[in-house]
């Protein structure tokens, strides 16, 4: 992940985990979900918060939620105990072995990333669903160059092709732009299927 950002997340993590708790449930997401995952065990990469962590799971997704943060990782486990948070970072994702998951969901997490880091992470991502298993992927769309918030998180500029450059081989399920209803920004989704 960009340095600034993680930085960024660490100094104002339970800021961040408020303000993701308190917003509303994001049920055109779940939707999605609900059509696409099968049942198992599902990674949540880029957890934040642990509110999504903990609906998957709540919602017969078995799921782990993987951050960057430690700080957010904290805040995650203090509002969601029951539920297993670990450390990793994009695109690594140290520790966890190939064809482990049944579903990955990874919601806006790959534009806070320096944009030679995409496509490996989007294949690093593949790489750790079974068979058969399903990637939600999503990032804000940010056009021309890339920009930083008032706090210093990176909105990577990049084109599309660099995601579904390294999703080749996959079934693409769904693929749409929509304006995101928390921050008011495109946001471009992808479900695949890994075959």
């Amino acid at each position: 992940m960009d340095r600034a950002t993680l930085e960024a997340y660490e100094q104002n993590a339970a800021s961040f985990a408020c303000d993701w708790e308190s917003q509303p449930a994001p049920d055109d997401i779940y939707d999605i979900i609900r059509r696409f995952f099968r049942q198992g065990k599902t990674a949540d990469i880029g957890c934040g918060s642990g509110r999504d962590t903990a609906w998957l799971t709540q919602n017969g997704f078995a799921a782990t939620g993987y951050d960057a943060s430690e700080g957010l990782l904290t805040e995650a486990r203090r509002r969601h105990p029951d539920i297993q948070f670990r450390p990793v970072t994009l695109p690594e994702l140290s520790g966890i072995a190939e064809e482990s998951f049944t579903n990955v969901f990874c919601e806006t997490v790959i534009m806070h990333l320096p944009r030679e880091a995409i496509a490996a992470s989007v294949a690093r991502l593949m790489a750790i669903l079974k068979p058969e298993g399903t990637l939600y992927l999503s990032w804000r769309a940010t056009e021309g160059h890339d920009r930083r918030d008032e706090r210093g998180r990176l909105y990577a500029a990049f084109d599309a092709g660099l995601v579904l450059q390294a999703l080749t081989g996959s079934k693409i399920l769904l693929d749409e732009q929509r304006v995101s209803i928390s921050s008011g920004k495109t946001v471009r989704r992808i479900v695949t299927r890994k075959v």
